[in-house]
């Protein structure tokens, strides 16, 4: 049944921003609702078939809501609008919690419900596992949570680790001091720490020794206390190592294990270590295993596209394979 609602907006510049530049956001909203849009002043006509017209009105709603708190981005314009469309009910407040203000002083707070839900996991649970694809902010969130247990004293020492995979971990045929030998497998992470604390702090804790950066390999026989312990990369750990890792946890420590398993560069024979643990591990009390998806994505729209694109082709090729071996 047709029918037709109308938005009244308070303010003209929330209106133009929930709109977006040139209209993108209302466009997008149009292609997934079938409705028609039509804006005088500061109001707004929806017309269409009764459930599209209601379902564009909540996402149009939701989208005011988050606006006025924060500029919107391509990500979280999507996701209001696959949640209204798929009717799902959540609360925009959820994505409006800070996590961290950086040296500069940008607002580190999660952009997706996935997003909100890994934070979450992360202050919650002692060890949490962090697995999805490259740019859902597994890494950088998890290091933006550390800077803040380290400045509020809840903790004592960072600790950044991840398997050197492309050296076999024999680091020591490598030229250079320790941070020289591992800076190509952890730039990420240094990265990260810089721009949460500026270079200046960094290189203080660094020195003082409240920030420490090594291999996997020399995590071995050591007990990890009043730390917060980052293993990124953990795709490419074998069971061997990831038992070894988490079994290193002492008081007052928390663990963030971070990886996409659909990148793991182990031989084919070796079993991924991060999948291991996720199965053997699913439903241990104290430990929270968060997968983010391409809808996590918070880098360029077209990376979701992408992501999206290589999984319709993996899934694609591994039921070819089975249906393959079914017929022999």
């Amino acid at each position: 049944m047709k029918t037709q609602k109308e938005k009244q907006f308070e303010e003209y510049d929330v209106m133009m921003s929930v709109f977006g530049e040139l209209d993108e956001n209302i466009e997008k909203l149009t292609d997934a609702f079938d409705v028609d849009v039509f804006a005088m002043g500061t109001s707004v006509k929806i017309s269409g078939e009764e459930k599209d017209v209601l379902g564009a009105l909540a996402a149009i709603n939701a989208l005011e809501k988050l606006c006025k708190k924060q500029p919107l981005g391509a990500q979280q314009v999507n996701m209001v609008i696959g949640y209204a469309k798929a009717g799902k009910e959540f609360d925009v407040e959820d994505l409006m919690g800070t996590v961290a203000i950086t040296a500069r002083g940008k607002i580190i707070r999660p952009k997706t419900l996935g997003q909100k839900k890994y934070v979450d996991a992360i202050k919650k649970s002692s060890i949490v596992f962090g697995v999805g694809p490259a740019g859902t902010g597994k890494t950088y969130l998890a290091v933006a949570l550390a800077v803040y247990a380290l400045k509020n004293k809840e903790i004592d020492k960072i600790i950044l680790t991840r398997p050197a995979v492309e050296a076999g971990e024999k680091l020591g045929f490598l030229p250079g001091d320790m941070n020289e030998k591992v800076d190509p497998y952890l730039r990420p992470l240094f990265d990260a720490l810089q721009e949460m604390m500026g270079q200046d702090a960094y290189l203080r804790h660094i020195e003082r020794g409240s920030i420490e950066i090594a291999p996997l390999a020399y995590m071995r026989g050591r007990t990890l206390s009043n730390s917060f312990i980052i293993l990124d990369e953990a795709q490419n750990t074998t069971r061997e190592q990831m038992k070894m890792f988490l079994t290193r946890m002492g008081e007052n420590s928390r663990i963030v294990v971070t990886g996409d398993v659909t990148q793991i560069d182990l031989p084919k024979n070796v079993k991924s270590g991060m999948i291991d643990a996720i199965e053997v591990l699913e439903g241990v009390e104290g430990i929270d295993i968060v997968k983010l998806t391409a809808k996590d994505v918070v880098r360029h729209e077209l990376v979701t596209r992408i992501i999206q694109a290589y999984e319709k082709a993996e899934s694609a090729r591994a039921k070819v394979a089975t249906d393959d071996k079914n017929c022999d």
